[in-house]
């Protein structure tokens, strides 16, 4: 029993390992933080069980930058 309580916590270490941290935003203007509230709007479903990945946080970046610039909010 002892063995399985270890490769369980080895498990969860190496899941903890995988999370990716959100990147630096590539449009200027955009702040991490803008970002990150609308990732967390697009993928409200996804998070409860993983994390968000690069092309998630990409993927949200662009939404935000293509909303913005619709709403004429965006300054170049």
């Amino acid at each position: 029993m002892l063995n399985y309580n270890r490769r369980k916590e080895d498990v969860m270490k190496k899941e903890k390992k995988n999370r990716l941290e959100q990147p630096e935003p590539f449009t200027p203007g955009i702040t991490k933080g803008m970002v990150r509230q609308h990732a967390f709007e697009l993928f409200r479903d996804k998070l409860p069980n993983e994390s968000l990945t690069l092309e998630d946080w990409v993927l949200a970046e662009k939404d935000l930058v293509q909303t913005m610039d619709s709403d004429g909010l965006l300054k170049r």
